[in-house]
């Protein structure tokens, strides 16, 4: 699991757009039960890395890296923690659509700040449409380094990103520290099997869908090194068959539309350190 940060960042990218906050919307019901117990480390020498919950991960991602084309409709439940110690929840709607290898589509739905993030092979753009505002780049000539680029140089996460590194270099297995097989669960009527894993600084749980289609129903993550121990949770909703066309990843600006720039965070990292300002 590469990413230990709770929730996305995408509006930090354009100063404009920065406010914070969430607002809730309904979730789908969920049976998140399990009936294997957890094993007792206290109980004698118990093996902290199950080889069938890392398994379940490599199959999980190399089926994912055959799907060509998909949608993913994402239930998004984020945790803060306010300076006096109390959780508060932000939920979101998020609709995104990929065709490998350089094109995607993704949809924030939330009444405080809605936005839409367009990539079509050679530019990245992300439209605010509650402030009319939009901010566009080159990008790179697939999904997963656009992720990576628009991480390190604008500090921006891509809602879904980690369903484009499971099972690659970027997933960074060797860190989980803790894989633990729970057994079988559903997740809105559909059996699956949940795992547990821990790394440093992050636990973290995921549920797959058995059978021929391993694709990940739900994911949480729990920040381990904030005592409160915000979480972020995500449920999956797939369609394998998206209909769609190249328009819909092309951004065509309303005629009230303001165009700004994306803050090139990274650029702004390496001039303070370079004159002796940043540690």
């Amino acid at each position: 699991m590469k990413h230990s940060r709770i929730g996305a960042r995408v509006a930090v990218g354009i100063a404009a757009l920065a406010v914070a906050g969430l607002s809730p919307s309904r979730a789908a019901a969920q049976d998140t039960t399990y009936t294997k117990p957890v094993a007792d480390s206290a109980a004698g020498d118990v093996d902290r890395i199950d080889k069938d919950a890392i398994d379940a991960l490599e199959k999980m991602g190399a089926y994912l890296r055959t799907l060509k084309a998909f949608s993913v409709h994402a239930l998004v439940t984020t945790e803060d923690v306010m300076e006096n110690g109390q959780k508060v929840q932000r939920s979101s709607v998020v609709d995104l659509t990929a065709s490998r290898p350089d094109k995607m589509r993704v949809e924030i739905a939330d009444q405080r700040q809605p936005r839409t993030l367009l990539y079509d092979g050679k530019t990245f753009t992300m439209w605010a449409p509650r402030v009319k505002y939009y901010a566009t780049t080159n990008a790179p000539s697939t999904i997963i380094a656009l992720i990576d680029t628009l991480d390190e140089r604008f500090d921006i996460d891509v809602p879904g990103a980690d369903l484009f590194r499971w099972g690659t270099a970027e997933s960074d297995v060797a860190n989980i520290t803790d894989a633990t097989d729970l057994g079988p669960a559903a997740i809105n009527g559909v059996t699956c099997e949940q795992y547990a894993f821990r790394q440093a600084g992050l636990d973290w749980q995921i549920w797959i869908q058995r059978g021929d289609f391993p694709l990940p129903l739900k994911l949480v993550l729990t920040t381990t090194t904030d005592e409160a121990r915000p979480q972020h949770s995500s449920t999956y909703t797939w369609n394998l068959a998206p209909s769609y066309n190249d328009k819909a990843f092309v951004f065509d600006p309303p005629s009230d539309a303001k165009k700004i720039t994306f803050a090139d965070v990274a650029a702004a990292r390496a001039a303070e350190k370079k004159a002796g300002g940043y540690k």
